[in-house]
């Protein structure tokens, strides 16, 4: 009964948290330390993500902190103010875009005080930014109230001593270590722990990094309660006006449908494929590109070796036999930071391809293989919703893509196994809604088995986002009738524009195939393997090429 009750507050703090976040975006926007923010962080502190570990407790927060930062733009701990836009023309102007580590989102520094975002992936991209500043603001507060001596304006030693260290140019390695230990006193660490943050967050430019976000941090705290200086996050007239009326997937799906139609091969048998940039070109022509470097290598030796940046050479031989059997690569232009592959297997010379087709398939009945990479939460409902609706040649002329199967390969958060284990779900449903979507999924376990992974089958929840999760909703989730094996942000999105376009709007073949499979990026449910974590490293290249393999085989078969 403890269990499910705490799961019922964590679901209401998520409510919450998502319409105060809507209702704040109407607003226009908002004050972190006002009314309106300390719902947000109340509700945060209530849930306590188990990305986000010790939020609740007086001690500061640092893995969470390093996953935080790595989707947020550099600088932005600096800023009091902060504007999420629209795309407004940034890029024509003299400020040079800033791209997080682990979000595609265009940022620029606008001055000292301010940082533009620009949000070109629906609501999800808003919901996510917000919660990730929600931490650093109840993080900056933490730091604020240790440095702060009680009911004056006078700050402890400690930070006296951060400060005269962030204001040098160079630290020698002995300054660097007595500001740790400084540090260390106001974040609640050990020193050992500030230490192995440090050297995370530091960059060959800036290796003291670290230092100063700490120090800024807890600057524009401290500002906001003795001077009164407000931190202020602000939506865009322009950003709310757009927002839901799929203006940049339109121009994603446009582009591309012109594409098709350009090249003869929109009435060809099309076969869809979410997933990322590397893996359907890999397994359709590594082997055959790199057979005399690769002698003897067995295939997943081939790809760990190709999943590394130091082999940029090997990957251009790739791509250039892809485009001599006739890719096309669409970088995207329209705002949704999806670019595309598309392989017309009827340009594949013989043997340049892994896979084979029929002998007596004619050109008009050979797929054309459509890689699209990953989109964000709504981001997907929107761009597949645009790409399966019919392309207007005339006023009065439609041509209809067609459609054989859409398969989605992802990560996911798995509820019972470890990094790298595979899912197969059966149904998605949607947190905090009585949304789901059953289907047929033409992926089946025994697909998998036999290769030293654990596979579940069973129901993903699609989250409205990862890092608002906590065990208590997630063991609900798995352990009761839903069967839940794990949870991801666009399994929903996808199905829902799926069984639209061919169900009611008819846009497709109601028969279309779909294939979905996920491998685990995390266990949220085990302390010390959540996202926050760290990434997969080469634990991802075995799951990612063997659902890759599963997909060509099934579509070079069909």
């Amino acid at each position: 009964m403890k269990n499910t009750t705490r799961a019922r507050e964590s679901t209401n703090a998520i409510e919450r948290l998502y319409i105060t976040m809507r209702h704040l975006l109407n607003r226009g926007f908002y004050k972190p330390s006002g009314v309106s923010g300390e719902t947000l962080r109340d509700a945060l502190l209530q849930l306590r993500p188990e990305i986000y570990g010790s939020i609740a407790e007086e001690k500061s927060e640092l893995n969470g902190l390093i996953y935080v930062l790595e989707r947020l733009p550099d600088g932005i701990e600096q800023c009091r103010f902060i504007n999420l836009t629209s795309d407004e023309g940034y890029d024509k102007s003299h400020f040079k875009p800033i791209v997080p580590i682990k979000r595609r989102r265009n940022c620029y520094r606008i001055d000292d005080e301010q940082m533009n975002i620009e949000i070109t992936r629906g609501r999800s991209d808003i919901y996510d930014i917000l919660t990730h500043l929600t931490f650093l603001f109840i993080e900056s507060q933490k730091i604020c109230r240790k440095v702060l001596i009680d009911d004056t304006d006078k700050t402890i030693r400690d930070w006296e001593k951060l400060e005269a260290a962030v204001g040098k140019k160079e630290l020698t390695q002995a300054e660097r270590e007595v500001s740790l230990i400084h540090m260390a006193n106001i974040l609640g660490r050990s020193f050992e722990e500030t230490m192995e943050t440090h050297k995370k967050l530091g960059t060959t430019k800036n290796p003291d990094r670290f230092l100063s976000i700490v120090y800024w941090l807890g600057k524009l705290g401290i500002e906001e309660e003795t001077l009164d200086n407000k931190r202020t996050i602000t939506f865009g007239a322009l950003l709310r006006e757009r927002l839901g009326h799929h203006i940049h997937g339109e121009r994603w799906a446009t582009t591309i449908k012109e594409t098709l139609w350009e090249q003869g091969i929109m009435h060809r048998p099309v076969h869809i494929i979410s997933a990322n940039m590397h893996s359907i070109i890999n397994s359709l022509f590594a082997q055959k590109a790199l057979r005399k470097e690769f002698n003897g290598y067995n295939d997943l030796k081939i790809y760990e070796t190709l999943s590394s940046p130091a082999n940029r050479a090997h990957q251009e031989r790739v791509h250039a036999l892809a485009v001599k059997n006739g890719m096309i690569f669409i970088r995207d232009r329209s705002g949704t930071s999806i670019d595309v592959q598309i392989f017309d297997t009827a340009k594949f010379a013989d043997g340049a391809c892994n896979y084979v087709l029929p002998k007596d398939l004619p050109n008009e009945k050979k797929p054309v293989i459509f890689v699209m990479d990953y989109a964000f939460g709504e981001q997907a409902f929107e761009t597949i919703d645009e790409l399966l609706k019919p392309y207007a040649i005339k006023k009065n002329q439609l041509a209809f893509l067609n459609v054989e199967s859409i398969s989605i390969m992802g990560k996911a958060g798995i509820l019972e196994g470890g990094k790298g284990d595979l899912m197969i779900p059966s149904a998605h449903i949607f947190e905090g809604t009585a949304d789901n979507y059953p289907f047929k999924n033409e992926l089946v376990p025994e697909d998998f088995t036999g290769n030293g992974l654990q596979v579940r089958e069973g129901t993903m929840v699609t989250v409205l986002g990862t890092s608002l999760q906590n065990k208590d909703i997630l063991k609900f989730f798995h352990e009761s009738t839903w069967n839940a094996i794990g949870l991801e942000m666009e399994g929903v999105h996808y199905q829902k524009a799926i069984q639209s376009a061919s169900k009611i709007r008819k846009s497709i073949r109601e028969d279309v195939k779909v294939r979905y499979a996920y491998y685990a990026s995390d266990n949220p449910l085990e302390t010390g393997s959540t996202l926050a974590s760290g990434g997969l490293g080469t634990t991802g290249v075995k799951p990612t090429y063997l659902i890759t393999d599963k997909i060509l085989t099934q579509i070079f078969n069909s």
